[in-house]
């Protein structure tokens, strides 16, 4: 076990309830922990998610605390925080009103980092990059757009928002997730288009985007017209393509490696062998503790050392919950979220 300064190692896990566990504050100390992904079940109220956080780094102060605060379907954080709207809607009226449809977007993503982040939270992965389509099982309105220009002027406000804020920005699902019908938590989907609509389309918009991002989370599906594997286990696209080609010199985090999807790469231990020779920094492990706990074993052993960049994600805001009702960021975000078309916080 680790010490209480020790660097971050290379695995993000969850966590069972809304309280450390005894077996949870043990784990918080193995060397190959790099942080904390937290889900609906592990918030009751904004005073005990602040606390939750702060008994966390008691233990490991280093360790990246994150989420899915998206908005819309994916919101962990409910009761007590701002209903955020999907990215879809912040997109509605952009031709009428591209700068109104900036402006909102920016406000939506200041307030999401600055809410999560005065709980303790540092990073929520954010934001969608993938383009919007309604045959989507899984992304859908989690998009802004179907139109690559729209899609990446949107999502450079919502990451300019983000970093006012103090928080780093996810480009999620690279290269690109939203054109599948599949649901990659439950089977692994299949991208079977032309290699030219793929990179002129859906990888178009993380390149448009590259240079405001501060991480990466690849999808777990299949583009077989380009390369065989899973983005998330190929090298072809975290470094032929995103290292070398778009230069992105960010983190790297795999999604989940215990969805449906990942199987396809064989036992766990296999699956983050893949993704780490690959090109990812640091992998997810969720929902299966069993599971987490063989990986952080597994990766104890590799002697991998730190995930290089993973301390320049971390939330900078110093904002108290109660402070930040009373930022002028706050009223002017309230007041773009009820201008919102048939939007309200009941």
């Amino acid at each position: 076990m680790t010490s209480n300064n020790a660097p971050p190692g290379r695995l993000i896990i969850d966590l069972e309830a809304t309280e450390l566990t005894a077996a949870e504050t043990e784990l918080l100390r193995h060397p190959s922990l790099a942080g904390l992904i937290l889900f609906s079940r592990n918030y009751r109220s904004p005073t005990q998610l602040a606390e939750l956080c702060a008994a966390v780094r008691q233990i490991r102060p280093e360790l990246l605390i994150t989420v899915d605060q998206e908005g819309g379907r994916v919101q962990r954080f409910r009761s007590g925080f701002c209903r955020l709207p999907p990215l879809h809607v912040l997109a509605s009226g952009f031709e009428a009103d591209s700068d109104g449809a900036c402006q909102r977007a920016w406000h939506c993503a200041w307030l999401m980092a600055a809410e999560v982040m005065a709980c303790g939270v540092d990073l929520s992965f954010a934001p969608v990059l993938d383009l919007f389509s309604a045959a989507s099982e899984v992304i859908a309105d989690r998009a802004f757009a179907g139109d690559v220009e729209v899609t990446s002027i949107l999502a450079q406000a919502y990451i300019a928002g983000l970093h006012a804020a103090g928080m780093s920005a996810t480009g999620k699902h690279f290269p690109g997730h939203g054109s599948v019908e599949a649901d990659s938590h439950v089977q692994l989907p299949v991208d079977a288009r032309p290699a030219q609509e793929i990179l002129g389309r859906d990888y178009q918009v993380f390149s448009n985007c590259i240079a405001h991002l501060d991480a990466i989370m690849p999808a777990h599906v299949r583009y077989p017209a380009l390369d065989p594997e899973c983005a998330g286990f190929s090298s072809f696209w975290l470094q032929q393509k995103l290292r070398s080609e778009l230069g992105f010199e960010g983190v790297i985090f795999s999604d989940d490696l215990s969805m449906v999807a990942a199987h396809s790469a064989g036992n766990i231990e296999q699956r983050a062998e893949k993704a780490l020779a690959a090109g990812c920094d640091v992998l997810l492990a969720c929902n299966d503790r069993e599971t987490a706990i063989a990986l952080l074993h597994w990766l104890e052993r590799q002697d991998l050392g730190v995930a290089n960049k993973l301390s320049t994600l971390k939330g900078t805001s110093t904002l108290s919950y109660t402070d930040l009702h009373e930022q002028p960021q706050w009223q002017q975000a309230q007041e773009m979220l009820a201008s919102l078309p048939g939007y309200s916080q009941e």
